[in-house]
């Protein structure tokens, strides 16, 4: 798939997605959706020895400035097939195996924001800003924010954010937890890269499991519990975990193969 809305650079197992509609502030619309989730379904399986993904905004302004509207407006009749789509696309990010990072400079505004959310961390610079102003147009956001918003901040905080539609400043947002660092404008992405490094000295199928784990406290089709007892028993089968446990004993490095 030929991508046009979206760019990928591969350096030393780190991919970075930058999102490419500067004059849109990257808005997020279908054809973004659609190579974001064609990435990480199956475009990702062109790079060997991956580490994790860091996805960007390209411009100096926006991370991704909202949903594109325009698009809204032809699809009233069939709103929710139109959202099971970016649904899809998001779950994809915050199911995947490996480590995603959202680099956050400027806006990054409601269906920006939630792709923010979808990753499973997030570097902002010190001049980002997020916020929900979809009851602005007399609706709510609609690509999971709700949901993903409320297990960060919890409830009251959530209500109150998306409700009254204010903008959180970038040390606000560290402050509340949805974002991991803040940093120098220009630094997003040197930051994320540092994360992501340090991350794949670890054990990739432990790495895996941290996510699925992690959601799964999430997930209310499933028992959190015996998933991370499901796969702690797993990983203890691994060459992984044998070699963890040798690097240690011999106090050396450990050599990760995946499996």
């Amino acid at each position: 798939m030929k991508y046009t809305s979206i760019h990928t650079t591969n350096t030393d197992g780190i991919v970075l997605i930058t999102l490419d509609r500067p004059k849109a502030l990257n808005a997020v619309n279908t054809a973004m959706i659609s190579e974001l989730y064609h990435f990480f379904t199956e475009g990702y399986q062109q790079y060997t020895d991956l580490i994790g993904v860091i996805i960007t905004g390209s411009g100096e302004k926006a991370f991704a400035a909202g949903a594109d509207i325009k698009e809204f407006m032809d699809v009233a009749d069939t709103a929710k097939d139109f959202l099971r789509t970016g649904h899809r696309m998001f779950d994809a990010i915050e199911n995947w195996h490996k480590p995603v990072i959202a680099a956050i400079h400027g806006f990054a505004l409601g269906g920006g924001c939630e792709l923010a959310l979808a990753c499973h961390m997030r570097v902002i610079a010190d001049n980002g800003k997020m916020s929900f102003p979809e009851v602005n147009l007399g609706l709510v956001p609609g690509y999971g924010g709700t949901q993903r918003m409320s297990q960060l901040i919890g409830k009251a905080r959530a209500m109150e954010l998306m409700m009254t539609t204010d903008m959180l400043p970038a040390v606000r947002t560290v402050e509340l937890g949805i974002c991991n660092h803040l940093v120098p404008v220009g630094e997003v992405v040197a930051k994320s890269t540092e994360i992501l490094k340090k991350i794949g000295t670890k054990g990739p199928l432990a790495i895996k499991h941290i996510i699925s784990t992690v959601n799964a406290c999430f997930d209310q089709t499933k028992n959190g519990y015996e998933v991370e007892l499901d796969a702690f028993a797993e990983l203890m089968q691994t060459q992984d975990f044998q070699e963890g446990v040798s690097a240690f004993v011999e106090k050396r490095k450990a050599e990760f193969k995946g499996e």
